[in-house]
């Protein structure tokens, strides 16, 4: 009974190490919830700007993009630099190097197609075809969840397919974006992050 136990534990450790050496793990689920609530607060910021306030009759259309423009710009730096902070916090937590190779990989596949949908996101705001970034946004997001999936937790990948499908459903509804956006971004940002840290973290 203890040979099987010892040799159940060698398959645990053997598999944990496999993990560490091709994944990267240290991504924490409190970043994802962060990085909602930035974004529920981003969305907050822009329907003020486009709805409630008198800003949008007193200055010109391109102004105002450039406002929404530095209000993502804004949540983005914020949600990075609290995932780099919870994942480095983690990874010192399990006596792990933060920038490993599947690191790399995973910064690699993602950002590979985010860079994509930012330039493709502002080509589309040059031509005057607003509501058509928050789909935009949404989709290439997505692809970038499922690309970068393959070399960390598999459960982003499923948020990525989330992200993909509701891109889809607001290219139907155009002019709803911002709605999107805080859904997309936000809500289920902040689901994905608890069940990662209850399910990694706890």
């Amino acid at each position: 009974m203890e040979e099987k136990e010892k040799y159940f534990e060698d398959l645990v450790h053997i598999r944990t190490l496999m993990e560490r050496s091709t994944r990267f793990i240290s991504l924490s689920g409190l970043s994802g919830v962060f990085a909602g609530f930035y974004a529920l607060m981003g969305a907050a910021v822009a329907y003020y700007l486009i709805f409630m306030s008198d800003i949008r009759s007193t200055i010109s259309p391109q102004r105002m993009t450039w406002f929404l423009i530095l209000d993502a710009a804004c949540v983005l730096v914020l949600a990075f630099i609290t995932a780099l902070y919870f994942s480095k916090k983690k990874a010192k937590a399990n006596g792990e190097v933060l920038w490993s190779k599947p690191a790399f990989q995973m910064a690699e596949n993602v950002g590979i197609p985010l860079a994509a949908g930012g330039a493709f996101s502002l080509i589309l705001l040059s031509k005057g075809f607003y509501g058509l970034v928050g789909p935009a946004m949404l989709i290439f997001y997505g692809v970038s969840l499922v690309s970068g999936s393959k070399y960390t937790v598999k459960d982003i990948r499923y948020l990525g397919i989330l992200e993909i499908v509701l891109g889809l459903i607001n290219c139907f509804y155009i002019g709803y974006g911002i709605y999107f956006w805080a859904l997309g971004f936000g809500i289920l940002h902040i689901i994905y992050g608890v069940v990662m840290y209850y399910k990694y973290e706890r």
